[in-house]
């Protein structure tokens, strides 16, 4: 029987499965029951919740699936555990906000301001962030199918968390993710997973990609002067019309680029 419990559980797990097995940790959860995909609140209570709950609200493990909270300001908002499936938050300030084990599986988050945010364990597959701010953002998600084209995440940190290795190793997932334009200058990516990403026309300058995971990704146009990639894998991987490429650091020690497509 399938469980609408156990979430932060789940989460956990999942980040720090191998990619192969996270489908399976899915099954585990009813994605359709009405912890889900249903909302406790209406948007007029919840706006008027935050509009009269100071600083730093409180909105842990609350059901806020499918509602239309485009533009709310939940600046500083504690929103641990709460479930945001299919949520229009397009224009949302979130800024400052917790989002530790949320779940936001398909949620609108175009133009929103997560700046600042923790996203640690989030839920995230097949979000749209386009053009969204995630400027030093700590983010340890799972945004596989995502779409972040052309958003800022100058300063953001997706790197492994090495705090973490009980749990195994947790980092940042962006397999098939669409990063068309994003701008990740000076961001921390290392061990990141970008398995067959879209990055084409990146700003990647000063940024750490060390370890990273680029098999089949295509960085086609991508800015990358200072770009560190020591040890990362680049099977398959496009690394194109690259501007900055001579400043470049440790592509001579990438994995397989025997086997990446080059000018």
């Amino acid at each position: 029987m399938k469980l609408a419990i156990g979430f932060a559980v789940v989460a956990l797990a999942f980040l720090s499965a191998p990619i192969f097995a996270q489908s399976s940790l899915l099954d585990s959860v009813d994605l359709q029951s009405a912890d889900m995909t249903e909302a406790e609140m209406t948007r007029e209570e919840l706006v008027s919740f935050l509009e009269t709950a100071g600083p730093s609200p409180v909105l842990e493990n609350k059901r806020l699936s499918g509602l239309d909270l485009s533009g709310v300001d939940f600046k500083g908002a504690k929103m641990k555990s709460v479930r945001m499936n299919y949520t229009n938050l397009s224009g949302a300030n979130l800024s400052n906000v917790v989002l530790d084990l949320a779940w936001m599986l398909e949620a609108n988050l175009d133009n929103a301001n997560l700046d600042n945010a923790s996203l640690f364990s989030t839920q995230l597959q097949k979000a749209s962030l386009k053009n969204a701010s995630l400027r030093s953002a700590r983010i340890v998600a799972d945004l596989s199918k995502s779409d972040l084209s052309g958003a800022d995440m100058t300063g953001a940190n997706l790197g492994a968390d090495m705090k973490n290795q009980s749990m195994g190793l947790m980092r940042a997932v962006l397999m098939s993710a669409t990063l068309d334009g994003v701008n990740m200058t000076d961001a921390v990516a290392s061990r990141v997973v970008f398995e067959f990403a879209s990055m084409r026309d990146a700003i990647l300058d000063g940024a750490d990609f060390n370890g990273a995971e680029l098999a089949g990704a295509d960085l086609t146009g991508a800015s990358v002067s200072g770009l560190y990639m020591d040890g990362a894998d680049v099977q398959n991987t496009t690394l194109k019309q690259l501007k900055g490429q001579d400043d470049m650091v440790g592509l001579d020690t990438t994995k397989n680029l025997d086997e990446a497509n080059l000018d």
